[in-house]
């Protein structure tokens, strides 16, 4: 709908470009042949007038005066209509000019990194809407360099927590202040996975947006890769005394998918799930049937999301306030890209803060062409 909104928005201005130059033609030509009328009169008076003062007044001669009075009227006229349309191309240059130099110097000031400049919205509606979308823009590139830098500092504790218990009980095990034992040395093991966890994360992104993120699609039964992928995470469910139902629905569903890929996008989502919903909630993990596609569902009892985060929860270093999802920042992002690299899509939706989420991504299935087992 907004395509065809901008697609017709440019034909009009088009049109309008095209109805100023004929507007000019139209001056021009209505100024030469008013001073044509007015003058060529007056002109072919004064012509005769002092030809009869003459010796008679030959025939030729009236036409030769004649046609010297048209051509001056023409000439005068001509000058006239050129000066009147050039004062309106003028002005209607400069109303379309000035607009696009505050556009380009907008532009200018967000290549420098000036992200708060904005440009005046003109009275014509096509400029306006190009000086409009300019602004959201740069509203856009602001709060993307606000969300990067809290990132880095986001990154910056979740690596500086791990390090200083990594580094905490190793001093503590070297002056044999900590026993090393198994259960200490497990402790420093959980911490390293935290920062591989993050580190992971943060290379998976970058190959996401260099579209280098290697996905490998086999036949496979989805129920299954998604029952096994959730039902790892039932221990953790426990200790958050969340309930974790896995529903993977009645027999086979074949798709041509990366049953890593997939399995990364369901603990993913049941993992966002488990944090967003407290102590005695439900996270149910379900599979729903179309003709063309599967429809993975991952529904909790938690903090739901507000209408105006349910999009911007996908986006890269994003985090829905009161912390209802959190971790890097950017684990909802590499889930879509891995859904949309899959030829489907991942998105969202709640009732509103306090009642819950639905996280949902779909795979269109396989055929007889491009992945069903011979004999299913």
């Amino acid at each position: 709908m907004r395509g065809h909104t901008r697609a017709g928005a440019a034909m009009k201005l088009v049109t309008r470009l095209v109805v100023s130059h004929a507007a000019v033609a139209v001056i021009a030509g209505g100024a030469t042949l008013l001073v044509v009328r007015q003058l060529a009169p007056l002109l072919f008076d004064e012509r005769v007038r002092r030809l009869g003062q003459g010796a008679g007044g030959a025939m030729g001669t009236l036409r030769q005066q004649m046609a010297s009075a048209v051509d001056q009227s023409l000439l005068i006229g001509v000058l006239v209509g050129v000066a009147g349309a050039t004062v309106t191309g003028a002005i209607a240059a400069y109303r379309l000019v000035r607009p696009l130099r505050q556009v380009r110097e907008a532009a200018r000031r967000l290549a420098d990194g000036d992200y708060s400049h904005r440009v005046p919205l003109p009275h014509d509606r096509e400029l306006a809407d190009l000086a409009h979308d300019v602004n959201e823009l740069g509203k856009s590139l602001s709060d993307t360099e606000t969300r990067r830098t809290a990132l880095i500092s986001d990154v910056a504790h979740e690596m500086r927590t791990p390090l200083t218990v990594i580094d905490g009980y190793l001093e503590g095990m070297i002056d044999e202040v900590i026993p090393t034992t198994p259960a200490q040395l497990d402790l420093v093991r959980a911490e390293t996975r935290r920062l591989r966890r993050l580190a992971a994360d943060l290379s998976t992104l970058s190959r996401a947006d260099e579209g280098r993120l290697a996905i490998h699609p086999v036949p496979m039964d989805l129920g299954a890769v998604v029952a096994g992928a959730a039902r790892r995470l039932i221990p953790q469910a426990g200790e958050g005394g969340v309930q974790l139902e896995v529903q993977p629905g009645p027999g086979p569903v074949w798709v041509q998918a990366d049953p890593d890929r997939i399995a990364q996008i369901v603990t993913n989502l049941v993992g966002n799930a488990l944090h967003a919903t407290p102590s005695g909630g439900i996270v149910t993990v379900g599979l729903e049937l179309t003709p063309q596609a599967a429809l993975v569902h991952v529904t909790d009892t938690g903090v739901g999301l507000a209408p105006e985060d349910l999009a911007r929860v996908f986006e890269r270093f994003f985090r829905a306030p009161g912390g209802a999802y959190p971790g890097s920042g950017v684990g909802l992002t590499i889930a879509r890209t891995l859904a949309r690299g899959h030829g489907g899509d991942l998105y969202a939706v709640s009732d509103g803060p306090g009642r819950g989420c639905t996280f949902s991504f779909w795979l269109p299935l396989a055929t007889a062409a491009n992945g069903i087992p011979r004999g299913v």
